[in-house]
């Protein structure tokens, strides 16, 4: 049961799942048919279509679908003329209908419903092969068994994987000759994402499924393995996966390079007694809140290793006390510094900005006569007023 449908958490009265055997596990194992989904290039579009009790209301669906019907069959005559088809329809008027114009597109097409006095007969006979198309609405999703079934139409769409599970299961079964259950999935139009599709068969993660389905569309027209193109997809979002984590690490890494480490800027500003600092008060003591980390790291505090309230306040009112007079930021610290500057928390901003302004007017080099280690900007302004 992959869900429910009143929506119950089973959660609640179990504490784990025992055993699980999935589709995929049951086809490589031989127990199940191979299946192959083929996307149709038709575009259907449901988006006006109304829900009923949390999934697509069945009477809005027949009348969504009719324009489309013989459009449906002039396809179904590339795939399915030489197989044995199950077509699931949402509507008894929709799929006598669809009977009807099967019929003149060549197919040897039979209907069956639950006022249908002559349903055995006609299940019998489609078994037996005098048919090779069988119309139902949402009749034989469960309760009926043809092992022989090779094509599974499914022109009721829903939101319900169990349900979809169980129309596709229809041709599931293995039978002698039997290769493979083909699979005809359309171009539904909706806004309605959670729309069952093939990959709903074989993927749990959404991302998965996603790339699945853009697959299966992007080749319309060709029918392919599911579970080849699940692994495909699957590799596909693992990858992405990485080169989004190894994207968010390298800016991880760019930020911090901009960042100063508190313990080094305090040594910076000549405030190394606040390097050795202890918090005292309860609420010192406490996480630095999520407004303190990120005032600190806007003015270029690395704010990982802030560990208590009590550091971040004492680093908050440095950097609004520094501003207040004048002199360098973090950010100016950390650029200097890195070009071999000294004592560059003792730098005015203006001294600081002016330095910074030179080394990118020389392409980001030190000026010539620059000896970054023994520089003092005090000097270096008298040396340029002379």
């Amino acid at each position: 049961t992959p869900e429910r449908q009143n929506v119950a958490c089973l959660g609640e009265y179990f504490d784990n799942i025992a055993y699980e055997y999935s589709l995929p596990q049951a086809i490589k194992e031989g127990y199940l048919s191979p299946i192959k989904a083929l996307t149709v290039p038709l575009n259907i579009d449901i988006g006006g279509v109304k829900m009923s009790s949390g999934d697509y209301a069945a009477n809005e669906l027949g009348d969504a679908l009719s324009p489309y019907l013989e459009a449906i069959a002039t396809e179904m005559e590339q795939y399915c003329k030489e197989r044995k088809t199950v077509v699931f329809l949402p509507l008894v008027a929709t799929s006598k209908a669809f009977r009807d114009i099967l019929n003149r597109h060549g197919f040897r097409a039979a209907e069956v419903n639950g006022n249908s006095a002559d349903r055995t007969e006609v299940l019998d006979a489609y078994e037996c092969g005098e048919y090779n198309v069988l119309c139902n609405a949402m009749l034989l999703t469960e309760g009926w068994d043809c092992p022989a079934v090779d094509c599974v139409v499914v022109l009721r769409p829903t939101k319900i994987r169990s349900l979809y599970q169980q129309m596709v299961g229809r041709g599931s079964r293995l039978a002698p000759g039997k290769k493979d259950l083909l699979l005809l999935d359309f171009l539904w139009l909706t806004e309605r994402h959670n729309l069952c599709r093939p990959a709903s068969l074989v993927c749990k993660d959404e991302k998965v499924a996603e790339k699945m389905t853009k697959r299966l569309e992007d080749s319309a027209g060709m029918a392919l393995d599911i579970e080849e193109v699940a692994d495909e997809a699957e590799r596909a979002a693992v990858a992405e996966r990485e080169a989004s984590l190894a994207k968010e690490l390298k800016a991880m890494r760019e930020r911090k390079r901009k960042l100063v480490d508190p313990i080094q800027y305090f040594f910076s500003i000549e405030a190394g007694d606040l390097a050795g600092y202890e918090p005292t008060f309860m609420w010192e003591k406490g996480p630095a809140t999520k407004k303190q980390l990120e005032y600190l790291e806007k003015h270029g505090i690395a704010p990982d290793t802030v560990e208590n309230a009590g550091l971040a306040t004492q680093l908050i009112e440095r950097l609004k006390m520094r501003q207040q007079n004048g002199l360098s930021t973090p950010k100016q610290i950390r650029f200097l510094e890195r070009k071999g500057f000294s004592h560059v928390g003792t730098w005015s901003f203006s001294a600081a900005s002016s330095m910074i302004g030179r080394i990118a007017e020389n392409d980001w080099r030190i000026p010539s006569g620059i000896i970054p280690a023994a520089y003092n900007p005090q000097e270096g302004m008298n040396h340029e007023a002379i």
